[in-house]
């Protein structure tokens, strides 16, 4: 049976990118999920516990996450639950893992800026790998629509922003 979630977090490590013994590129991160409760005695937002995960990103999924996300930015990540036990030094506890299938900001906090990967952003020893030969010269079209940034918000509106973080909805 696979326990498929989604979490609402905080990336809490900065994302390292390693390889499988396979050769499967795959970026690991931590996350930490903090749940906030009311306190009516005290007429506050308190955290009520932090909650930890392991997140492991596979192919271009960690490439794009790695290339993405920092320490501390918001995100939603949806993957496949795996909950194992390890022993190490004498020490016995438990990791919970989340294999994902989907990682992005939480624009609830800020603002991002898409930028679609083209498929001649694989990596090219793959495509030589499929092919059997050279990669082609000419890359796949690549969508240059102009980005529209009037949107945006201005740089001393953003302190404002990150300060709001903390104020709850």
């Amino acid at each position: 049976m696979i326990d498929t979630l989604t979490i609402v977090g905080k990336v809490a490590t900065d994302p390292v990118q390693s390889q499988t013994a396979g050769g499967i590129p795959v970026t690991n991160f931590r996350l930490a999920s903090t749940h906030r409760r009311f306190d009516n005695a005290t007429q506050a937002w308190v955290d009520a516990g932090t909650n930890w995960y392991s997140v492991a990103a596979f192919r271009q999924l960690g490439e794009h996450a790695k290339a993405s996300l920092r320490t501390g930015d918001s995100v939603i990540v949806t993957g496949r639950l795996r909950i194992r036990n390890w022993e190490a030094g004498g020490k016995l506890g438990t990791s919970v893992d989340i294999d994902a299938d989907a990682i992005g900001h939480d624009l609830r906090w800020g603002t991002t800026a898409y930028l679609r990967a083209s498929r001649a952003s694989a990596p090219e020893q793959a495509r030589a790998a499929v092919g059997g030969g050279e990669v082609d010269a000419a890359p796949d079209a690549v969508d240059e629509r102009p980005l529209d940034t009037s949107w945006a918000v201005q740089t001393d509106a953003v302190e404002e922003v990150e300060q709001a973080e903390t104020v709850p909805f």
